[in-house]
């Protein structure tokens, strides 16, 4: 089937049963009214049911990243994103090691916030807000500084919408016999990523991202070698992933108080992902909302932040008009008055929003958001969508 007999035969994704508006962003994102009902019912944290629902996403999550034997771990862990990041890379550095961050937004910076916590050594090479790191360069900064054992990297770094050439920075890595850290918080169930073809040491996503899941619990999915030698490492009793790990293995139970709702909502989010077709099929859907959005927006005179080569199919940056009637929080009221959410930007260097690609949304719904964006720009008197120069 072609992308298009694909797109065509999908069902229309219907509105938010409790008329709640459009979440237009990274995550949390709009999630299926299927989703929303697995939580109606209450789950004994230590039960048996609960337990198995545990070890079905578990290995769910192993399927996805290609692994298909013992070689990997997959770790849960209660909290957001950043508490599994934390706990990765507390886990993955030993205490004296050192790290690369590759960075160029807020979620590589934030790595180095946790790094100096954490008290690890580190070296970072910062890009900016909107330029990719190059495999040459990391080649280069390898060469340059031998005792690095570590580099980390953010996939798809949400603050400007960049995807990131992993798979060529995992080659350069792994030539130098260097472990490779990956938050893939923004990419991880619909752009691919697997073992065979990126061989990463440590994988960390959430629950509340491409697979559709609500917040409550973020996963590592790490090399199970690195994982066993890691005992000592942890700087918190709640973030050592060994021993969730361990006591997981051994009771098939969370060492404490689980997020049982999110984590039944999570399994029935992968079986609609499975049913979309898995990750080709969502980055289908997303990869169309992207290119039906950008699209929309140019023809109204916005303008990108990044160059179509790399866009990701997860959330775009816009610039804000220079229009002195154009203000970003009046823009927001009014499209959340017309039943979508968008998010601020992070950027440095101008003025600007973003738009989420991601969620229960379909083409469909991406035209009503650009007419609704059109109408509020009508509203506002803006009739030039320049940025500045």
């Amino acid at each position: 089937m072609s992308k298009a007999e694909f797109l065509t035969a999908r069902p229309a994704i219907a509105a938010p049963a409790l008329g709640e508006p459009y979440l237009l962003t990274p995550g949390p994102l709009t999630t299926s009214l299927t989703t929303k009902q697995a939580m109606l019912r209450d789950w004994g944290s230590w039960d048996a049911d609960f337990n198995r629902v545990t070890a079905e996403i578990r290995q769910g999550l192993l399927a996805m990243a290609g692994v298909h034997d013992d070689s990997y771990a997959c770790v849960p862990l209660q909290g957001s994103g950043t508490f599994a990041v934390e706990a990765a890379l507390a886990t993955a550095i030993a205490r004296d090691g050192k790290a690369l961050v590759l960075m160029n937004g807020a979620y590589g910076k934030r790595a180095t916030q946790i790094l100096d916590y954490l008290g690890r050594d580190y070296i970072a090479l910062d890009k900016g807000d909107y330029l990719p790191p190059q495999p040459e360069e990391v080649a280069e900064l390898l060469e340059r500084h031998p005792d690095v054992t570590d580099v980390f990297l953010v996939h798809c770094e949400t603050s400007s919408g960049i995807l990131n050439p992993l798979r060529e920075i995992a080659d350069v890595v792994k030539a130098r016999g260097k472990g490779l850290i990956v938050d893939a918080m923004s990419s991880f169930g619909a752009v691919p990523l697997t073992v065979d073809k990126i061989p990463f040491d440590v994988m960390v996503s959430s629950a509340n991202k491409c697979i559709e899941g609500i917040p409550g619990f973020g996963f590592v999915i790490i090399r199970r070698a690195l994982l066993e030698q890691s005992k000592g490492r942890a700087h918190s009793l709640s973030l050592d992933l060994l021993e969730q790990w361990q006591y997981m293995e051994r009771t098939g139970q969370w060492r404490f108080t689980p997020p049982t709702h999110s984590v039944v909502a999570f399994r029935k989010a992968l079986e609609q992902h499975a049913e979309e077709g898995g990750v080709a099929g969502r980055q289908a859907r997303y990869t169309n909302n992207r290119d039906t959005l950008v699209a929309g927006m140019r023809a109204m005179g916005f303008q990108t932040l990044l160059e179509d080569r790399w866009l990701s199919p997860i959330i775009t940056t816009f610039f804000s008009p220079t229009h002195p009637n154009f203000q970003f929080k009046r823009f927001y009221d009014e499209l959340k008055a017309r039943q979508f959410v968008i998010y601020p930007g992070k950027l440095t260097i101008a003025e600007s929003f973003r738009i989420g690609c991601i969620g229960q949304i379909d083409e469909r719904i991406v035209g009503q958001l650009l007419r609704a964006v059109a109408d509020t720009l009508a509203v506002m008197g803006v009739d030039d969508c320049s940025p500045a120069n």
